[in-house]
């Protein structure tokens, strides 16, 4: 991938391209959240008990589990999206297609600070599964619980990975940016 410096809109100084291990933790995130998340949550969302108990998820899926899942399933398209906007030149200046946007600067804070706290809820969801893992690793719940053995990996790739596109990104769009390796 070609080096990009960008120039946003109605600002005088260049924003420097992401470090290759920015845009390396960018894509494991989306790979993550689209190859690793989606697929699974989309078969529940269309019923199909894979790695689950088939009474109880029929249950759970009676009163509602599908539109979760499926909204669970758009949640982590945009987090993929996010973590894109972290090392693309989109994530700087919208596109020119986009109404009402299209070619205005993308208020960096806004794209940082949801990234960081995105990042951060993956990771703490990971920390308390791996408690419960621990300290409650038994069969009576809808899905098997070696689910979580495939889980926990899958959610520390995505966060770190979105974490570390975040970092890059807000240091390299904030004023008075610092530049360093991680960049």
């Amino acid at each position: 991938m070609p080096e990009l410096t960008v120039r946003p809109a109605g600002s005088s100084t260049e924003v420097p391209p992401p470090s290759r291990r920015a845009v390396q933790a960018a894509y494991a995130s989306v790979v993550s959240a689209t190859f690793g998340f989606i697929p699974l949550h989309a078969t529940w969302a269309l019923g199909i008990p894979l790695w689950a108990h088939e009474d109880r998820f029929r249950e759970w899926y009676a009163v509602g589990g599908g539109p979760y899942l499926l909204v669970l399933s758009g949640l982590a398209l945009a987090a993929g999206v996010l973590a894109m906007s972290l090392v693309r030149p989109w994530g700087m200046v919208f596109p020119g297609w986009a109404p009402f946007l299209g070619r205005r600067r993308v208020p960096h804070r806004s794209l940082a600070g949801t990234a960081f706290v995105v990042s951060a809820f993956l990771l703490l969801y990971t920390a308390w599964a791996t408690v419960q893992l621990a300290t409650d690793f038994d069969d009576d719940g809808i899905f098997s619980p070696w689910i979580v053995v495939y889980g926990i990996p899958q959610f520390l790739v995505w966060g770190i990975g979105l974490f570390i596109a975040a970092r890059s990104y807000h240091r390299r769009t904030s004023p008075g940016r610092r530049a360093g390796p991680l960049g």
